[in-house]
């Protein structure tokens, strides 16, 4: 496992579920580095941001990062059949992610949407818009 590259992701969430960055951006990926390297380098960032509770980074492992193949999809639908959306709205998609992280963008978004009848929000593998 020599040749095994690692990233450090993360940056200033949201909130203390860690699971949307503040303002809906990307979050920052450094890499890949060797193991050693990415340790270290996850060490300076953290010690860097250690005052503020909503900055969080990790480590993970280049094959984590391509298993990111699940998008959340969604939005405000003209009737309960959710086969065509409203007048004047576009599919909303986000990710790619992990699927424990689309699991936890889908949560956030459906309690925000829960009285909606109109609104739905599903979670799609290989998700490339078509």
């Amino acid at each position: 496992m020599a040749d095994q590259t690692f990233f450090v992701i993360g940056g200033e969430y949201a909130d203390t579920s860690f699971e949307q960055i503040v303002g809906g951006v990307d979050a920052e990926v450094y890499g890949p580095f060797p193991e050693r390297e990415a340790k270290e380098f996850w060490r300076s960032i953290t010690g860097k941001t250690i005052d503020n509770a909503m900055v969080r980074y990790v480590l993970k492992a280049a094959e984590e990062i391509n298993s990111k193949i699940y998008s959340v999809v969604g939005g405000e639908y003209a009737d309960t059949s959710f086969t065509s959306l409203a007048t004047g709205k576009e599919l909303e998609v986000y990710g790619p992610y992990e699927k424990w992280e689309a699991l936890g963008f889908w949560r956030g978004i459906t309690s925000k949407t829960v009285d909606d009848a109109l609104v739905r929000y599903d979670i799609r593998e290989h998700w490339g818009g078509d």
